[in-house]
């Protein structure tokens, strides 16, 4: 198991940028698989991105490609979500969530595969 804790919400003009990053706790977070999803007020958590233990190999959902970058450093225990071109709609609590194992290529877009996740950090972006 690990702790997640998030950090780099905000508030920002549509077409701004943010990062928002994940600092995990424990010595194995190099094997975990991680994702961020967000949930916006009265709707379902949904995917936004995910990045294999491995870091080779990403998925992101339709609604953010080519707009946002997930990323990680194993060395120090962190993930990365790089939001650019950012639009109204993408105004949500974004959370981090890790899992497990798996193949060095495995990502998810479940949510209920993720076993660990963080508190979340909320990203407002003004039209």
């Amino acid at each position: 198991q690990v702790q997640l804790v998030e950090s780099g919400g905000g508030l920002v003009q549509a077409g701004g940028s943010l990062r928002l990053s994940c600092v995990a706790s424990g010595r194995i977070f190099s094997r975990y698989a991680m994702g961020w999803f967000r949930q916006a007020p009265a709707k379902e958590r949904e995917f936004v991105a995910a990045i294999s233990w491995s870091g080779g190999s990403t998925d992101y959902a339709d609604s953010v490609k080519g707009r946002f970058t997930i990323s990680r450093d194993n060395a120090k225990n962190m993930v990365y979500l790089q939001m650019n071109s950012l639009k109204f709609e993408d105004t949500a609590v974004y959370y981090c969530a890790g899992v497990y194992g798996g193949r060095s290529y495995y990502t998810s877009r479940n949510h209920a595969d993720y076993n660990d996740w963080g508190q979340g950090t909320q990203v407002t972006v003004s039209s």
